[in-house]
């Protein structure tokens, strides 16, 4: 008997829960930040705007993500807006006395992106109160933005955009990017090829006086870890050797 596959990917897991937003353009370039990072669940706890997922200035700030604006609840308690998730994270700029453990966006990325059992959320508050109180403690951690300490204000959207990038890096750390059709990548260069490359650029630097090849000191040496962080395709050697040959070429003319 075949199981049925579950999806245990942190771009499913993890939900977005804005709490009393006043406006509904923060809202649309909320979920506009969600998608260009591959998340779409969202839910709105009470907000202040009426008709919040159908308002104009929300569709136009979304930009392109309609459909998660669409595919967004509207709930009216915290306890409606957890439903189902088993970790939750405030984020706000004011720390409290009193409050769940302070984590940065690293932090909590790195936590539930390799996790398949974690069911997370991103809390956030209102622009000009933030989050109440009660609302925190009812998190498992507080997210801060180490912002700069003098202008720390994010906006809504803004705060989501870091927080939304950071869990797809950590869910895609380790994983090797697919080479793209963008640029054109040669043939690397074999070792013996840079060897020769090598020494008929010291021949090249020796015949123009550069390089004194009775006290050559460390130049060699530094040319070639210079080269050699460039990961050298055979082309490459080739357009080098050529740069040495007309060089030695103009020597023995002049």
């Amino acid at each position: 008997m075949n199981l049925p596959q579950i999806d245990t990917s942190v771009f499913t897991r993890l939900r977005f829960i804005l709490v009393q937003t006043s406006r509904a353009g923060n809202i649309g370039a909320l979920a506009r930040a969600m998608k260009t990072m591959g998340f779409c669940d969202l839910v709105l706890v009470e907000p202040r705007c009426p008709d919040a997922l159908c308002d104009p200035e929300a569709i136009a700030f979304a930009s392109g993500a309609q459909d998660v604006l669409a595919g967004a609840r509207i709930v009216s308690s915290m306890a409606e807006a957890l439903e189902g998730c088993n970790f939750a994270a405030a984020v706000s700029a004011r720390l409290r006395e009193f409050s769940p453990p302070v984590w940065t966006p690293r932090q909590f990325a790195g936590h539930v992106a390799q996790q398949g059992e974690l069911r997370p959320a991103l809390v956030f508050g209102n622009e000009r109160f933030g989050l109440p109180n009660q609302v925190v403690e009812q998190c498992n951690v507080l997210i801060n933005i180490p912002a700069n300490p003098a202008y720390s204000s994010l906006n809504l959207a803004q705060a989501a955009q870091v927080l939304a990038y950071e869990c797809r890096v950590a869910a895609q750390d380790g994983q090797q990017l697919a080479a793209g059709p963008v640029g054109f990548q040669g043939d690397a260069a074999s070792l013996a090829q840079i060897d020769a490359m090598y020494q008929h650029l010291e021949q090249a630097l020796v015949a123009v006086g550069f390089l004194d090849a009775g006290n050559p000191k460390k130049l060699m040496p530094r040319l070639k870890r210079l080269f050699a962080r460039t990961q050298l395709e055979t082309e490459e050697v080739n357009i080098l050797r050529g740069i040495a040959r007309q060089i030695m070429k103009q020597r023995d003319l002049s």
